[in-house]
């Protein structure tokens, strides 16, 4: 299938329309028009190689939201027509003890992730979501429950099953006490679901000026971690804190937080994190740990729980064309709270680079 996305075509290029072909449908694949697709900081990081694993041309994407236009013979579960998304990964081996668990993210031969990865059949480098067309296996296309806004599930996809899965694997709910450091893509999307799930919610950030953007998406407070007599009142006060951010950072201001047996998840930064002392490790039995998406099966539950719930992320609209500036809008914090793509603004190009 020939079809149009927008590629990175080096390292610290922009990205640039390119034109390149999706497999030919398989017995148990879904083919779907993307129709819309979040922007994820894991994108930029792709793009520009900051991890070192990109395989170039990349064309980014994992928070996919289509409608389906075709079906392989041995398809039951979806049917053409219907409203489908597609997160961070699209195959596994299916048969290791992690993937029979519904935790594909942990395959013990590896995931499939949803671009810059390779196709388990043929080997090719696949394409994310920064297109007009997907095909994907049917065991990793999900539903989108009827009610939810098409246009604002995309970041669920990720942002949302990354903050969700270690809430439900913490045991969040009524009574529980959950902080969460940074209010971005991430943060306000943890803020959302364990307020959802009944947890008191308290915001961490480094100034006060997101207090009322906390309270507004029903946090009960905002602690500022740069005040040292806030902090120290604030000691033993968490059972649970989801750390959302992005970049290298200490970990010490905020263990003390944690009561006895609480728990810091590490959903933000991927890398180095600065040293630390197990001083108040020992003294609370506190952890850190971290968590990364969730399989399919907890998937599915997150976005069912949403459209019970109501929740949906803040979103701001972009066009195709404007991929690069929303880019550098995101590395300086300048978007409430994630961007989404709309596909119906990326046509055939005049000119484009071909696969």
């Amino acid at each position: 299938m020939k079809t149009i996305g927008y590629a990175a075509l080096s390292a610290g290029a922009p990205l640039v329309p390119h034109a390149f072909n999706r497999r030919e449908l398989r017995p148990n694949d879904v083919a779907m028009e993307i129709l819309y697709c979040g922007v994820c900081h894991s994108d930029l990081h792709h793009a520009r190689n900051d991890w070192g694993w990109t395989r170039y041309p990349v064309v980014p994407g994992h928070e996919i939201v289509g409608r389906v236009t075709a079906v392989g013979s041995a398809v039951t579960r979806h049917a053409v027509g219907d409203s489908v998304a597609v997160g961070c990964m699209v195959d596994s081996c299916q048969e290791c003890d992690q993937c029979r668990r519904g935790e594909e993210q942990f395959c013990r031969e590896g995931l499939t992730e949803t671009y810059n990865s390779q196709d388990r059949v043929t080997g090719e480098v696949l394409f994310g979501g920064y297109s007009k067309h997907l095909i994907v296996r049917e065991e990793f296309v999900l539903r989108v429950p009827q009610g939810l806004e098409l246009s604002r599930v995309a970041p669920l996809l990720c942002a949302g099953i990354t903050t969700y899965s270690p809430l439900s694997a913490w045991n969040v709910g009524p009574g529980s006490r959950v902080g969460v450091i940074g209010l971005g893509g991430l943060g306000h999307m943890a803020v959302k679901l364990a307020v959802a799930m009944g947890a008191e919610v308290t915001v961490l950030s480094r100034t006060a000026d997101k207090q009322a953007d906390a309270r507004e998406l029903g946090a009960t407070r905002l602690l500022v971690s740069t005040d040292a007599q806030a902090m120290d009142r604030a000691q033993s006060s968490f059972d649970l804190i989801i750390d959302t951010a992005p970049v290298r950072h200490d970990l010490m201001p905020y263990m003390p937080l944690l009561d006895i047996d609480g728990t810091l998840v590490i959903v933000g930064q991927v890398g180095p994190m600065e040293d630390w002392t197990t001083l108040p490790f020992i003294l609370g039995r506190r952890r850190v740990a971290g968590s990364v998406i969730g399989g399919i099966r907890e998937t599915q539950e997150l976005l069912d729980f949403c459209a019970q719930k109501n929740i949906l992320p803040e979103c701001e609209m972009i066009r195709m064309e404007d991929i690069n500036v929303a880019f550098e809008r995101m590395e300086r914090s300048d978007v409430r709270y994630r961007f989404v793509i709309d596909m119906a603004s990326l046509s055939e190009p005049q000119q484009a680079a071909t696969r």
